[in-house]
């Protein structure tokens, strides 16, 4: 399954009725070919890399769409994909001349299959399974073969149900045993019956399943088609069918119904990526970046599995109305599992604006803001951005006395290029902030042009593998000026691209089809001052750490299509001359944390959950899974030591927060939330024992500003 991290923007520019695209006329009657012709021609025309579409090409679109409609390999026979596979060179030709021949067979004989498939699950959970034998499982799709059979077919079907249906196996279980522990009296059902009830509701689960994949249109799976196409010039590139663009202005607004969670398919898993601040999922707190997704019940209904379901389909099942229940179950990160209920609310993006508070060691006192993304009004620009409230954050923490500044730019993905540019000139006097350059043409430098600093003292800037995109940008600038230290990750994400929404009704001058949807096109590559790009390699921590992502794939190099690493040359900028003990501060807190028994047992954890990631062998014995179950959970036990840790730094809202306090509550508990998870937090304690070490250099020519922006 292609992986696609669900990252904000570097910058958003809707392109207008006037761009370049228009001098071509598109001549068609039939809509799926005129999206392809459409399309086909933006990619040529604007993609910052375009790619050849040639025999290489057809084979990775052609290898990639069968992995996309069917990445557990349980509905095409072998037979099928050698009856494809004369079109394996031809489809360059095809997308050149406007032809759909190939995805027309490969459509028809998906539903062909699907149908058929009905009747295998029907008839495989007609029988009982016998958890007593021996037997196991691989759910690495990937290195499998197809089923050279029907016979192979089905029982391929049949391991997958058995695995499917375990879980509630063991769940039925558990409760008449608990039943009976409670009252003697109790009469538990058989473990026959037991076994039973498992499998009608993988059964039923199913049924659901596939209710739902009937009303599926044709122009659904040929949405996936066209997207396997774009997909091949970078992993940022991506076509939005016209309900897709909708909830993607949606997305934009700040403001949507739902738990609060942001998901990704990894191979045929609805993982959690990003927990949003302030919804039920943060409310809730029993859920966490990793955990995987498996079925999803509406309140008072039978959930439906959503394992291997497309990623816009099971969204539609976790998504609903505020005030709803939703039943979740998921498996831990840990490899439990767990129903968990969560009520839908109104996800307001509140969270995803810049925050502070005071942070007090002995009788010190510092600054720290967390800053979730780039975020800026398109509209009205001078509404609200990231540089103007981070300034003003700047300002207030001055004031109450703070002797060195923290920003935590972890999980950032990103945003607006224009505000990165205004942050990054808060803690300089002047110079090129960023380089920017489109295909085929020259470098642009954006600077920083006031000369006046807004914060002169000690700086720490914190990352992790998810600071994507202008994250990097700034976190880049301020290394290549020796103006912070960079505490984190071994690299950030690595993604070194610009990408522009173009709509697609804006290229043709007229249509019968009605709204064309738009393509999402990555137009262009930053770099950093000193002429290196982020793209793939990202930023690199000055001092690293390790955190529990240390050894999963998250970044940019480990997407399908990266753009490559590349140099150009140097803008003219001057080193900050603010500090006399940079790289003996740097030395120190890397000393420090190679003896740190907190990172140590970090370190194990990030590396016993890619272990876990990496287990495909699965065995359907149920002593077996009972066993591994408990083996988990003493495992899970030993890690949540790190969520008791005390760095005994004491952290507090700043005065005009707590004014707010008064009126609002929610924000005084999210905020009392984010003060207890900060005490716990070994990084932020190392940022602090590296603003202590920070020496600043008393002879400084600056213009020091009040609130600038």
């Amino acid at each position: 399954m292609k992986k696609k991290l669900a990252f904000a923007l570097l910058v958003m520019l809707i392109a207008v009725a006037s761009c370049s695209f228009t001098n071509k006329s598109f001549e068609t009657s039939d809509k799926d070919k005129l999206l392809l012709d459409l399309i086909t021609y933006v990619l040529e025309k604007g993609h910052y890399q375009p790619k050849d579409i040639n025999d290489d090409f057809s084979v990775e679109v052609f290898e990639d769409f069968i992995n996309v409609i069917d990445p557990t390999k349980r509905y095409f026979l072998e037979k099928d994909i050698n009856e494809f596979e004369k079109y394996k060179f031809q489809i360059d030709d095809q997308i050149k001349n406007t032809d759909i021949s190939f995805f027309n067979l490969v459509h028809e004989r998906l539903i062909q299959r699907m149908q058929e498939a009905k009747g295998i699950y029907k008839d495989v959970l007609s029988e009982s399974f016998d958890y007593n034998s021996d037997e196991k499982i691989n759910i690495d799709y990937d290195n499998q073969p197809f089923a050279s059979s029907k016979a192979e077919l089905k029982e391929r079907w049949r391991k997958q149900l058995k695995y499917a249906t375990l879980g509630t196996y063991d769940s039925k279980l558990t409760d008449e045993e608990q039943k009976k522990t409670k009252d003697a009296s109790y009469k538990a059902k058989s473990v026959k019956e037991i076994e039973s009830e498992a499998r009608a509701s993988t059964e039923n689960t199913l049924d659901e399943f596939y209710d739902f994949v009937d009303e599926l249109e044709r122009k659904d799976w040929f949405v996936q088609y066209i997207n396997t196409i774009v997909d091949e010039f970078d992993p940022h590139t991506y076509y939005f069918a016209p309900e897709d663009k909708e909830k993607f202005d949606v997305s934009m607004s700040g403001k949507f119904e739902g738990i609060g969670a942001r998901l990704q398919k990894r191979k045929d898993e609805t993982t959690i990526v990003e927990i949003i601040s302030g919804g039920p999922v943060w409310r809730d707190k029993r859920l966490e970046v990793g955990d995987e997704i498996l079925k999803v019940g509406q309140e008072g209904e039978p959930p439906v599995d959503i394992v291997g379901m497309r990623l816009d389909d099971a969204i539609k099942f976790i998504k609903g109305p505020k005030g709803t229940v939703v039943n979740l179950t998921v498996k831990k990160v840990d490899g439990s599992i767990e129903i968990i209920s969560l009520t839908r609310d109104v996800v307001e993006l509140e969270e995803s604006y810049a925050k502070s508070a005071t942070v007090k060691k002995g009788e010190q006192k510092f600054g720290l803001i967390n800053l979730p993304k780039f975020y800026v009004d398109f509209e009205d620009y001078n509404n609200r951005n990231a540089a103007t409230d981070v300034a003003k954050e700047v300002e207030r923490l001055k004031e109450e006395g703070a002797e060195g500044l923290i920003l935590d730019l972890r999980d950032n993905g990103g945003g607006s290029l224009k505000t990165v540019v205004e942050m990054a000139g808060l803690f300089i006097k002047d110079g090129p902030i960023v380089q920017v350059r489109s295909s085929g043409q020259r470098k642009e430098v954006y600077d920083d042009k006031d000369e006046r600093i807004q914060w002169d003292g000690p700086l720490v800037i914190l990352v992790n593998e998810l600071s994507a995109s202008a994250s990097e940008i700034l976190a880049a600038a301020m290394q290549d000026y020796k103006r912070a230290i960079v505490i984190g990750s071994k690299q950030t994400f690595g993604k070194g691209t610009v990408q522009n929404v173009i709509p697609l009704d804006n290229i043709v001058r007229s249509n019968e089809h009605g709204d064309l949807g738009a393509i999402k096109l990555t137009t262009q590559k930053f770099y950093r001052i000193n002429g290196g790009s982020t793209q793939l390699e990202g930023v690199k921590s000055d001092v690293v750490v390790p955190d529990r992502y240390s050894y999963i794939d998250l970044g940019e190099r480990d997407q399908q299509n990266p753009l490559p690493w590349d140099k150009i040359s140097a803008a003219d900028y001057k080193p900050w001359e603010g500090y006399i003990d940079y790289e003996q501060t740097i030395a120190n807190s890397a000393s420090r944390m190679a003896l740190n028994s907190q990172i140590k047992l970090i370190e194990e954890n990030a590396k016993w959950l890619k272990q876990q990631q990496d287990e495909n062998v699965i065995s359907l014995n149920y002593s077996s899974y009972k066993s591994e179950e408990e083996r988990m959970k003493k495992k899970s036990q030993y890690f949540k030591t790190i969520q008791e840790y005390d760095s005994h730094l004491s952290f507090e809202s700043l005065k005009y927060e707590k004014e707010l306090f008064t009126q609002d509550e929610v924000l005084r508990e999210k905020r009392d939330r984010w003060h207890q998870d900060l005490a716990k937090d070994v990084y932020v304690e190392e940022a602090i024992n590296v603003l202590q070490d920070l020496k600043s250099n008393n002879i400084k020519e600056t213009k020091l500003a009040s609130v600038k922006g």
